[in-house]
């Protein structure tokens, strides 16, 4: 299948959130309609990139893979489509980690395991961003809580797709676990 490309960003051996900031400063450059193609090794990028697209109204044709690397294909969103949306409920790393001591809410790590496995907030579920929708039944639409990733940017995501299938008291961990000053594990 032959795609019109209007612009190509190279984002390969790069992890989130470098393709989508760079996916970003590339659609500044493009008129609504015309087609961006990401290059990208990262395979979180798949459901990262379906999910910033979502948010900010460009359209996500779809993606092809050859060898190790995604092609992503995304449309320019006119003015109208395109408009950002960030999650208006968050808490800072400082405020979690006051929530933790006090033993309230549940902590969702969205990143991939082998972040995950890096480093983590003690007692943190892990379900990856492109995985959080066939997993949620693995969550307590009642309980508060908390999504973090590295950088704010998945988590925001996938804040937003908790509270649109009825999660009541999400709130996005802001900056992430770049930012976390609190306990960590590792395992």
């Amino acid at each position: 299948m032959s795609i019109k490309v209007d612009l190509q960003v190279d984002a390969k051996g790069l992890s989130c959130p470098m393709p989508i900031v760079r996916t970003k400063k590339a659609m500044d450059q493009l008129q609504a309609g015309q087609v961006l193609e990401l290059l990208a090794t990262d395979p979180g990028s798949y459901a990262d990139i379906q999910g910033w697209a979502k948010s900010t109204g460009h359209h996500y044709l779809g993606t092809q893979q050859e060898g190790d690397v995604l092609k992503h294909y995304l449309r320019k969103a006119n003015d109208v489509e395109g408009k950002e949306i960030k999650f208006p409920h968050t808490i800072s790393p400082e405020e979690l980690n006051a929530k933790l001591e006090k033993n309230e809410g549940v902590i969702l790590d969205v990143r991939e395991p082998a972040e995950y496995a890096f480093g983590h907030i003690p007692g943190a579920i892990s379900i990856p961003y492109g995985e959080l929708e066939k997993r949620m039944g693995e969550l307590n639409p009642d309980e508060d809580i908390y999504v973090v990733c590295r950088t704010g940017n998945r988590s925001d995501l996938a804040s937003q797709l908790l509270s649109e299938k009825g999660f009541k008291t999400v709130k996005n961990v802001t900056s992430g676990m770049e930012d976390w000053k609190g306990p960590i594990e590792k395992d």
